[in-house]
């Protein structure tokens, strides 16, 4: 006879300052990923709008504020707009894969280009090696890292510009941080080129859905995840599709902000992913 699954418990912190918008505090609640089970947890959860962060997982749990909403992409039904296409095809020539979840020194450089053009004063910035190893290969799930390769002439392994740490879910992958070269004189689109990337993974493994994480309105770099149709939200309800008009207003409005007139600590975190286990003490 196998033993029972426990009921997780429930943790929450401290208020904090929020990482997306500027003069707000944040809460999060979170649970530890542990134990036999811990793959089934996550899923669970993950379709609840939780987020995995090494054997932590997490959603905002703020008192006077709901900005954080979680979204994924219905990879069956997906279509590439003219400019996806293109950047499909710009970067088609990039060689990926797949590998164990397990952190180079090349994966930390490339890591640390991206921090410093992308997110100066971030959460992130006092990263060091054994941050970066720690968020990679502490998982209690079925996580891997897809590596993102220039092509060499003689097939041996060509520059890296692009990873993702992904978690497989039983319902689709969840894209839990993906980093990239950030000032490539010959490639542009790459952040986005991962995210159709796995689009079309999820759509060849038969696997419904790719989890972008949190879209937060009013947060100008969480505003690329509108891109991508058909998106669900995640409300009171469940899972609901942005309509159309609906979608096609957000795009337009993402077009019109400018990326780099935000704050620092706008969306710094990228889903508050690094360093939660300083945020987050579980008792008992």
């Amino acid at each position: 006879m196998t033993a029972p699954v426990r009921f997780p418990r429930f943790f929450v912190t401290s208020p904090a300052p929020c990482p997306y918008l500027p003069g707000r505090s944040e809460r999060k609640v979170f649970t530890e990923l542990k134990g036999p089970h811990a793959d089934q947890l996550n899923d669970a959860l993950g379709r609840i709008g939780f987020r995995r962060s090494q054997t932590v997982a997490y959603r905002p749990s703020c008192v006077d504020c709901a900005a954080c909403v979680s979204v994924r992409v219905v990879a069956q039904e997906f279509r590439a707009s003219s400019a996806q296409k293109r950047n499909l095809k710009a970067n088609s020539d990039l060689v990926a894969t797949e590998c164990r979840a397990w952190s180079t020194a090349e994966q930390f450089e490339l890591l640390q280009r991206y921090l410093g053009q992308r997110h100066p004063g971030g959460g992130m910035a006092s990263m060091d090696e054994v941050d970066f190893a720690d968020m990679v290969e502490h998982t209690p799930v079925d996580t891997v890292l897809i590596e993102y390769r220039e092509p060499t002439a003689d097939g041996t392994p060509g520059r890296l510009v692009g990873a993702c740490l992904t978690d497989r879910q039983g319902d689709g992958l969840s894209m839990i941080y993906s980093f990239y070269e950030p000032d490539h004189r010959g490639r542009s689109g790459l952040g986005n080129y991962i995210i159709l990337d796995h689009i079309r993974r999820a759509l060849a493994e038969g696997l419904p859905y790719v989890y972008l994480g949190y879209w937060v309105d009013g947060s100008v770099r969480m505003q690329y995840k509108v891109r991508y149709r058909p998106l669900e939200r995640l409300t009171r309800d469940g899972w609901a599709r942005i309509g159309d008009a609906e979608q096609d207003r957000l795009i337009t409005a993402a077009t019109a902000m400018r990326r780099d007139t935000a704050a620092p600590l706008d969306g710094s975190t990228k889903d508050g992913v690094p360093g939660v286990q300083e945020q987050y003490r579980v008792v008992g």
